[in-house]
């Protein structure tokens, strides 16, 4: 799911370690997060005052590093800020709240009873959650080692695993379905390897389904209000937007791929595109979440939604 300024979850690194084996129960689905232990980080040392905002190129290694820092060091920052919105257990793929309850991207909540299901980016594995109280069973991975300590604070019946989105730890094979709610492809400066890798862990006929930031937002200054309505920047500027320290080494990256550039590697990596989702803003969402609010979200898309199928 996106952070505060610009959407964001987790990005891949070079190395993968099982966090923890099966944890405890599930809580109820739908409901909001009431877990009473504190979330706090320790404190890590100083924190770089101010980083600046940037357009620049950011390789595969360099984009893994900085967002995988990013995530640890603001982990519970963004649990307490999003924690409600998000539950303990629900599934919802975009800050317009579309539901997988009722969107059923991954298919009718009653087959994936057994299912083996791998969630990317998982966070605090809120989808993973409702995905084991469904009868699935879910792998929640993240490669920030911090969101996983929420995702244990909470507890569930399957594994965590702090790993590489581009370097899965898994056998060929070994899933029926995975998923990405704003996990890994926005962070990556090769989408393709997270998508190969992907499909290679999945089964012939699985899917894969995965939410990112709407291409067309990144024409748009990343502001809620009308400020953020007027077109400020070319949509095929492909340069990554970097958040770097004092002596240039990037904190936090992002890439932009247009919607044909998402398309192109969806299919590049053998996957079979099934379905575009742009959700619209609901009449009920009165949430602001960075640059998503009901103002905008009403006249410009903010989400797309790709569904895939591995032949």
């Amino acid at each position: 799911m996106p952070r505060g300024t610009h959407p964001a979850d987790t990005t891949s690194d070079t190395r993968s370690r099982t966090l923890c084996a099966p944890v405890t129960t599930a809580g109820a689905t739908g409901r909001k997060s009431t877990t009473m232990e504190p979330i706090i980080q320790e404190p890590e040392g100083p924190e770089a005052s101010g980083p600046e905002a940037t357009r620049r190129d950011a390789g595969v290694t360099e984009s893994a590093r900085a967002n995988r820092g990013w995530w640890d060091r603001n982990a519970d920052e963004y649990q307490v800020e999003h924690g409600t919105f998000l539950g303990d257990d629900r599934f919802v793929w975009c800050p317009e709240g579309l539901d997988e309850v009722e969107a059923e991207l991954l298919g009718p909540p009653e087959e994936l009873k057994d299912r083996t299901v791998l969630e990317l980016g998982a966070g605090a594995a809120q989808c993973s959650r409702w995905l084991a109280a469904q009868g699935a069973r879910p792998v929640a991975l993240d490669i920030s080692h911090r969101q996983l300590q929420h995702a244990l604070r909470i507890g569930g019946p399957f594994p965590l695993v702090c790993a590489d989105a581009g370097t899965l730890p898994f056998a060929d094979g070994s899933f029926d379905l995975a998923c990405s709610a704003y996990g890994a492809l926005p962070f990556v400066a090769d989408p393709r390897l997270v998508l190969r890798e992907v499909r290679r862990v999945l089964r012939p006929g699985g899917r894969f389904v995965f939410s990112v930031t709407h291409p067309i937002r990144w024409a748009f200054p990343d502001e809620p209000g009308p400020e953020g309505l007027s077109v400020s920047g070319s949509y095929f500027d492909r340069t990554p937007y970097v958040e770097q320290d004092e002596e240039g080494h990037a904190v936090y990256v992002e890439h932009h791929r247009t919607l044909g550039d998402r398309v192109r590697d969806v299919a590049a990596s053998g996957f079979r595109l099934v379905d575009l989702v742009e959700p619209q803003w609901p009449e009920w969402n009165s949430s602001e979440w960075g640059g998503w609010s009901p103002l905008r979200g009403r006249l410009i898309p903010g989400t797309a939604i790709f569904v895939c199928v591995r032949d």
